[in-house]
């Protein structure tokens, strides 16, 4: 009697063990539950293509102050962010080495001055005895010339002390606009050379309540931009804060760096608080199409594939405008081919095809309450 309670204890521990490992095994090792999907319904509404690029911030007009002629600054009448008007004095250099060249000029004018009295005189005597036959042709001839000589020379004289004149009022540096300077390159006692190329030393900002963004498109967005298109930017210096422009030019020259291509479009800011500085980063965004009622695909719907090949079409290759979305029809997923319009990186317009509003399409596939091997592998740990 004993023995066969023992027995049937013995069948009961082994048959508990045995539907504890069943039960452990579909726990950990059993197939996940089936396949789900995460789906969103098709609606319409509002849609921007937009093409983003980066660019810097300019004065409309930037003149670049330099000088003639070489010197030493010997005075500075004004400093970065000044503001001035135009024919302001900016800058004086040492006149000592061209004020001593003008009066040397000045002394050959009047030494070519007495020569050329000299040689009219001459000239004059020497026509009256030829009148009386008392000389010769040639000398005549020779008293003429000497005349002329003396003339062109003392012509000669008078050009070099304008000359030296002009060079002496350019040691004297003024404003050719009004604006506000927002450069200076050079300080009090700094010499300046102006021998090969003039060397700039101010630069003034026109007019720095417009002012325009000049940024690099890309070759592959410069088709969709036209002048005039509206244009959003933001800076840095504001975050949160939008500013507007105007698309003002495309310039036609490409700069390449690096085997890429792009165009610098110019666009017109307004800036009457001022508080856009040359220099400063734009973000700039440009709507280049709207659509005021499309019907929208998330993008992550175009990307989706799914695993299971039997719900694969067999459909022909696509070009870029049209692609095959999938929608939950009948509890079943099934391929549907649309042509595609424009899209802002998020939602993309639909043009044609079998897709209906309000029908649910699949953006990917879920599979609730499954884990990852790490988590179930750290719960064995735990367990053994």
């Amino acid at each position: 009697m004993k023995k066969s309670v023992k027995l049937t204890i013995a069948v009961v521990a082994f048959g508990l063990a045995a539907g504890g490992g069943v039960f452990a095994y579909k726990q950990f090792y059993a197939p996940t539950s089936k396949l789900q999907y995460r789906t969103q319904t098709v609606q319409k509404g509002e849609l921007k293509q937009i093409v983003s690029a980066n660019g810097t911030i300019n004065p409309v007009t930037l003149v670049s102050v330099g000088t003639q002629v070489s010197g030493t600054v010997r005075k500075l009448y004004v400093d970065f962010n000044s503001k001035v008007e135009q024919g302001q004095v900016l800058l004086k250099l040492d006149d000592a080495l061209l004020l001593a060249q003008q009066k040397q000029s000045q002394a050959n004018v009047n030494s070519a001055l007495a020569s050329f009295e000299l040689a009219s005189a001459k000239e004059a005597r020497v026509r009256s005895l030829y009148e009386q036959a008392y000389v010769s042709t040639q000398e005549m001839e020779t008293a003429v010339q000497g005349k002329k000589v003396a003339q062109a020379q003392l012509l000669l004289s008078h050009a070099a002390v304008e000359k030296d004149r002009a060079n002496l009022a350019y040691t004297v540096i003024r404003s050719p606009v009004s604006g506000v300077v927002v450069d200076r390159s050079v300080d009090v006692g700094q010499t300046v050379a102006a021998s090969l190329q003039t060397p700039t030393l101010f630069k003034i900002a026109q007019d720095l309540s417009k002012m325009q963004i000049d940024a690099n498109f890309a070759e592959a967005d410069i088709g969709n931009i036209r002048v005039g298109q509206k244009v959003k930017f933001t800076v840095d210096a504001f975050s949160g804060k939008n500013f507007k422009g105007d698309v003002r030019q495309v310039r036609l020259t490409p700069t390449i760096q690096s085997n890429v291509v792009t165009y610098d479009v110019v666009v017109d800011v307004d800036n009457p608080e001022l508080i856009l500085m040359p220099g400063m980063t734009a973000y700039v965004n440009i709507a280049v199409e709207e659509r005021n009622d499309a019907l929208l695909v998330p993008n992550a719907a175009l990307r989706f594939k799914p695993s299971n090949a039997a719900a694969k079409p067999k459909m022909a290759k696509h070009d870029s405008s049209s692609a095959t979305v999938y929608v939950m029809r009948g509890g079943n997923v099934m391929p549907v081919s649309v042509m595609l319009g424009i899209t802002d990186n998020r939602n993309t317009e639909v043009l044609t095809g079998e897709l209906k509003l309000g029908e649910e399409i699949v953006l990917g596939e879920a599979f609730p309450g499954s884990e990852s091997k790490s988590s179930k592998a750290r719960q064995r740990r735990r367990m053994f």
